[in-house]
Formats: C-alpha cells, structure tokens, sequence
C-alpha cells in the first residue's frame, strides 16, 4: 500500500452501518467530505456528527438496492455485524472501482490510519491492520513528545522566507533549518511563543 493525501472536500464517501464502528468512520471522513450512513438503527454516537442518515434494512438488500446506495461514492466503508454482507459490499465496490475499506471481513483496498493533526501539519500511522495498539501509542506518543509541532512549522515557515532573502546558497539554508529543528532549546522556548525561540535563533545561526 502507497501512503497519500487526498483531498476530500467535493468527494462522497458511503459507510454501511450505523454502530459504534460506523460512527468512528463517519467522525474521520466528516469534517472534509459528504458522508452517507445507511443503517437499520443508528448508535447515540451519531449524535452531532454532519453526515447524513438514511434508515435501510441492509441485511435485506439485494446487489441491485446495494449498488444504488453507492451511487456517486468515492469510497465505502462497510462497518456492519454480517461479515458477509460487509464482503459483499467489497465485491460490488471492486466491479465498480469504488475504494473500499472493510472493518470486519476480506481486506479492502484502503486502510484508515491513525492520525495526529494540528493546524499546519498531518501525520498518519498504520501498521497494515497488524496492531492497531501500535498505531494508537504511536499517536500518543508523538502528541506529547512534540507537544509544540504546530509552532515548529510556523516557526520553519518564517525562517525558510528569511533565509531565502538573506542566503543565496541553497545548502547553507538546509543546513540552518535543520541545526534550529535540532535545537532543543529552541524547541523549550516554543512552549513559551514564538519571539524567544526566534532570538534564540537569531543568536546562534542568523549572525
């Protein structure tokens, strides 16, 4: 599997199965693309989620009222109880080159991956659905060793324009970005803002 990023702002994604499960799928796609849930019932944890909710006995669905649900999707999530069905969506996903992504049954052709976010970075993590322990420490991991990510960037965001106007040689401007990433001081007065951080920076590799 290829790791990407995907803009998913005018994209459908259909997610068969309105339990805890279902609800987790929903709440990832959600925030950037149109989601459809197609369930008998739907779990309180739907609650405030901008998706939309349709009431289908899926379990007597037939391929034909299956691949109508799925007009217009991008990508399905099967999320239901029936193993079966959930592989049966898959089969009618492939025929129609739709991305589909299994929670209980034959593997899909995409997995969703743990993700750590913040306003100007992305990371996702994904051990191929071996351990998804693994995944979630990693997560954990990462948000509270670098608790100041988000101020990094911006702070490397500002220094790559600054070097750009003051040093030509394109090395010297990695070599500077790199030393300040590696500076733990500098990442010590993130936590307190910017303007230190940046004096700090301004001392040690800008004279």
């Amino acid at each position: 599997m290829i790791p990407l990023l995907v803009d998913f702002s005018k994209k459908t994604v259909v997610i068969f199965g309105g339990g805890e499960v279902g609800a987790r799928k929903a709440a990832y796609f959600a925030p950037e693309a149109k989601v459809r849930v197609y369930s008998r019932s739907f779990s309180p944890a739907f609650s405030g989620l901008d998706v939309d909710q349709e009431h289908v006995d899926l379990h007597g669905a037939g391929d034909e009222r299956l691949r109508s649900l799925l007009e217009g999707a991008f990508l399905a999530v099967a999320a239901t109880p029936d193993r079966e069905l959930n592989n049966r969506i898959g089969e009618l996903c492939q025929e129609r080159g739709i991305l589909f992504n299994n929670a209980d049954g034959i593997s899909g052709d995409l997995l969703i991956p743990s993700v750590v976010k913040g306003e100007r970075f992305l990371l996702a993590v994904s051990t191929g659905g071996s351990s998804p322990a693994i995944s979630r420490f990693l997560r954990e991991f990462l948000e509270k060793s670098l608790p100041d990510l988000d101020r990094m960037v911006a702070l490397q965001e500002r220094l790559r324009s600054y070097l750009k106007e003051c040093q030509p040689d394109v090395e010297a401007r990695k070599d500077v970005l790199w030393k300040v990433l590696m500076d733990r001081d500098v990442w010590v007065a993130l936590h307190g803002g910017e303007t230190y951080a940046w004096s700090i920076i301004a001392r040690r590799y800008l004279q």
